[in-house]
């Protein structure tokens, strides 16, 4: 079984690829090779199978048809943050919306239905939608992040509707805590506020504490990313997209979390300075959501932020003395 991660150099993508080259197999089949694929070529991981690493713009409709000739899974994780799609819609669609439909039509053209897993985002919802949301609730997306998912879900159920690819599009809630640097995300705060203070270093809460996110673990989500492409198509129904589980928490039930762990040191290095710009794109998205096909499938809920707090720590902190 061959396996193709685009957006292979991304913290998920690198994960997903250790997560495979531990467990070996896939859908009950030997894995034989992965290909991570990104705008420069990705570190590989250490694998009992040949790990290939590409520079490649998914943008470049001829060579992602190439990357995925022979793909059996396909990961497409590859994508720009909220915010960047915010502030340059052009860039936004090129890469979120014709890059996505580029994946698809590659997968279409190899001929062989590759499983196609499709990272989504919860803020494809949005404006008058049911509280909780549902996972018949109606997609109305108040970004253009959001619309370029929206999009690229439709896409995904007609080409597997049709016979092209076996498309699973999962919603990913706010994955926090991330490791490495700030990026572009307007979702980066919900991370940095914990990264940040856990390695020593400030950061600065741009919205309320009461502010409510929908959010999970990078333990779950690679869990869950790996079971997309285990579970059987017909289980699916004919509406491949849907919400992963996730849990809803306030920033300030989050950083009594983070204290019941660590102690109070890491709290005290969180500033409080509003940022109307990240407000005006946060405040549109939705924190409740019921993921009622997502559990009934097998996929799981992270337990409580603590867990999301030590799990940080064991995986992705860097000591705060080195």
């Amino acid at each position: 079984m061959r396996v193709v991660i685009l957006g292979g150099g991304g913290f998920l993508g690198q994960k997903l690829a250790r997560a495979l080259a531990g467990q070996g197999r896939l859908r009950g089949t030997a894995i034989t090779s992965v290909l991570l694929a990104d705008l420069t070529a990705p570190p590989a991981v250490a694998a009992e199978f040949p790990v290939e690493t590409v520079a490649l713009d998914i943008t470049e409709a001829g060579a992602v048809a190439k990357a995925l000739s022979d793909a059996d899974v396909v990961y497409h994780l590859a994508a720009i943050v909220s915010g960047q799609a915010e502030a340059e819609f052009d860039l936004g669609v090129r890469i979120n919306l014709q890059g996505s439909l580029n994946v698809f039509e590659a997968a279409r053209a190899s001929g062989r239905t590759p499983i196609t897993v499709f990272t989504s985002s919860v803020v494809v919802y949005g404006g008058e939608v049911p509280d909780p949301i549902e996972d018949w609730s109606a997609l109305n997306p108040q970004t253009s992040y959001g619309t370029q998912k929206a999009a690229a879900e439709l896409l995904l159920n007609d080409y597997s509707r049709k016979g092209f690819l076996d498309g699973r599009g999962v919603r990913l809630p706010t994955i926090t805590i991330r490791p490495g640097k700030p990026n572009a995300a307007a979702s980066g705060f919900m991370s940095s506020i914990f990264r940040e203070p856990l390695q020593g270093q400030a950061s600065n809460c741009p919205v309320s504490e009461d502010y409510p996110i929908w959010h999970s673990a990078p333990r779950t989500v690679i869990r869950n990313l790996l079971h997309a492409a285990e579970v059987d198509a017909a289980d699916l129904g004919l509406n491949r997209c849907f919400a992963l589980p996730g849990r809803t928490d306030s920033v300030r039930e989050m950083i009594d979390a983070m204290t019941r762990v660590t102690g109070p040191d890491p709290e005290e290095r969180i500033t409080w300075n509003p940022d109307p710009a990240v407000t005006a794109v946060v405040g549109s998205w939705r924190a409740h959501i019921n993921p009622a096909k997502a559990l009934a499938l097998g996929f799981r809920a992270d337990k409580s932020f603590e867990d999301s707090v030590r799990w940080f720590l064991e995986d992705d902190a860097t000591p705060v003395s080195a």
